[in-house]
């Protein structure tokens, strides 16, 4: 199986957290594994968008298209932006080795306070 490096930054830039996954992965599963604060409400049924995060730009052009769903939940996302993805909707392959996200300033677990 074959490991993947995430790297997920703290939502005022100052810490950035190196995660290592396996292909195949959830980002999400993978975020909260690593107590990111990523609340995944819906368990990635795309009926919230607590697990919002924005993708880095280099990073971005590397995803599959967001579904229309994606998108509609995506509209109601706080600080969403163009690189904004549902973390719940992003499996991790070879090809996003080095895939960097940034957590929203809005982005808050309620379920680890």
């Amino acid at each position: 199986m074959t490991k993947i490096t995430v790297h997920f930054v703290s939502s005022d830039g100052e810490q950035t957290l190196s995660a290592e996954a396996s292909e195949g992965d959830n980002l999400l599963t993978v975020a909260q594994i690593h107590d990111q604060p990523l609340e995944g409400t819906c368990e990635g049924q795309m009926a919230c968008s607590t697990c919002h995060v924005i993708v880095e730009t280099a990073d971005f052009d590397k995803l599959p298209d967001a579904s229309e769903m994606e998108e509609d939940m995506l509209d109601l996302a706080a600080g969403a932006r163009r690189t904004s993805r549902l973390a719940c909707q992003i499996t991790l392959t070879a090809e996003l080795d080095g895939l960097t996200v940034h957590l929203p300033i809005e982005s808050h677990n309620m379920q680890i306070g």
